[in-house]
């Protein structure tokens, strides 16, 4: 196994539409790969998203015909290039949407995939209110999946906030989390920073966390600041608030530097009310 890997996240602008979608994605990955990448990371719904009267209508298609997935994967055989499809839409038996990451091989094959658990349903203001839920099912299984560089465990967005779904990640051998977001900027601006840097400390592992920056079209905007935070708490890249890349090395050494000095991870007791 290699033990350091130069990871990119893309920042990439939320997409209308496929076209789009693909565009934006493969000019920074080239943008990364010429900079020496060893993997990519993209945002959620990197496949294109937009809103209609406040609600999330995400262009979608099935696995096997989604364009952008497909020109992800293309990509990846072509550069010889692991990345995370961060999230795209595809649909649901119900008629809803599945909020899907699918992380691809160097070989273009999909090695695993995990659909959003946690819905953002809330309400930041009278005017502010969100309902993924009317849109999206939520998924049911938590992944954990190995790669040449490391166990890699799989999330997406609101999944942050719910800090047991990354322990029984990080137990279940995970050594790098993942969390491709479109974080609204006021939530992001308040939280997003300190909330990827406590699941990184809590689990000593990497995260990799990679936002959509800009403005949504329809309404909604994304806060961006793609980070990679060390299993110590060390924010390693951030990507800022603009459209771009970041890169930095991941030792999977540090993983286990960490844990030995902090086994938190093993120390769990049960209590009672």
């Amino acid at each position: 196994m290699n033990q350091k890997t130069t990871f990119a996240v893309l920042q990439t602008r939320p997409m209308p539409d496929f076209n789009l979608a693909l565009k934006e994605a493969l000019d920074l990955a080239e943008m990364a790969v010429d900079r020496g990448a060893d993997f990519l990371a993209l945002p959620e719904f990197c496949g294109g998203i937009k809103t209609v009267n406040g609600a999330i209508a995400a262009p979608c298609a099935p696995e096997d015909q989604h364009p952008v997935l497909n020109g992800l994967r293309d990509f990846a055989v072509k550069n010889g290039i692991w990345m995370l499809a961060g999230s795209m839409a595809v649909p649901s038996p119900d008629g809803k949407i599945l909020n899907r990451s699918c992380l691809v091989s160097a070989d273009g094959e999909i090695v695993a995939r995990y659909d959003k658990i946690h819905l953002f349903d809330i309400q930041l203001s009278d005017q502010e209110v969100y309902r993924e839920s009317d849109v999206v099912v939520p998924g049911n299984r938590c992944v954990v999946a190995k790669t040449p560089f490391g166990m890699v465990g799989l999330s997406i967005c609101y999944d942050l906030r719910f800090a047991g779904l990354y322990r029984d990640m990080a137990q279940a051998g995970a050594e790098i989390l993942f969390v491709p977001a479109a974080f609204t900027r006021k939530t992001g601006a308040a939280h997003w920073h300190v909330l990827n840097r406590a699941r990184a400390i809590e689990n000593g592992a990497y995260v990799v966390a990679i936002g959509a920056v800009g403005d949504i079209e329809g309404g909604g905007g994304t806060y961006g600041h793609s980070l990679i935070v060390s299993p110590w708490g060390q924010v390693l890249a951030d990507a800022g608030d603009a459209r771009g890349i970041a890169l930095a090395e991941l030792d999977m050494d540090a993983v286990k530097q960490t844990r030995a000095r902090i086994p938190s991870l093993q120390h769990d007791r049960d209590f009672r009310f």
